[in-house]
């Protein structure tokens, strides 16, 4: 899994939620994934559609209702959905939840190991703008999952940003999978 399938998983805002449901074991139907999620009918059909166009989750034949019908993990997405389920695991409530569920906020997690620039940042996140990036960091600063401090090594001082608490073990349940 690379950098930018992880910002397509997490562009929906309960496609993490849906994957590590379906990892835990949850019903593959859409009422007890619903009911589970906690997110309304229209986000979650959109999350399931997009998890569903990216080829990680697969309607399963011969179950369910053609209306409501089931759904099952793929091979690429029991991966997947076993990052979801790190990552969901180490969110300690609904608040911290809310800050993963934002479209940027897992993947500047993701490029933050070490200490980086914003410029960095941006190089590694194709697609992000500055306003994206500029809202999400400070965000994550003001949730204590990434520290900012300013590099005075250099002619004119510059922020460097990397992922801490919180953060840090996001990022090393996301990097477990990049690596693979």
């Amino acid at each position: 899994m690379n950098i930018s399938f992880l910002v397509n998983i997490t562009s929906k805002a309960w496609s993490l939620k849906i994957l590590a449901l379906l990892h835990t074991g949850t019903p593959g139907r859409q009422a007890p994934l619903l009911a589970a999620c906690g997110a309304s009918r229209s986000s979650f059909t959109a999350s399931l559609n997009h998890l569903a166009e990216l080829g990680l989750l697969e309607r399963n034949p011969g179950h369910g209702h053609p209306l409501r019908p089931e759904f099952k993990l793929t091979l690429a997405g029991e991966i997947a959905a076993s990052m979801a389920h790190r990552i969901i695991d180490i969110v300690p409530n609904d608040e911290a939840f809310d800050v993963i569920r934002r479209s940027w906020a897992v993947p500047v997690l993701a490029v933050t190991e070490t200490p980086q620039r914003f410029s960095s940042i941006k190089t590694g996140l194709v697609g992000i703008t500055d306003r994206a990036l500029s809202q999400s960091l400070y965000l994550l600063e003001d949730h204590h999952w990434i520290k900012r401090e300013i590099d005075v090594t250099e002619r004119s001082p510059r922020p460097i940003y990397q992922a801490i608490n919180t953060g840090k073990a996001i990022n090393q349940a996301i990097n477990l999978e990049l690596s693979m």
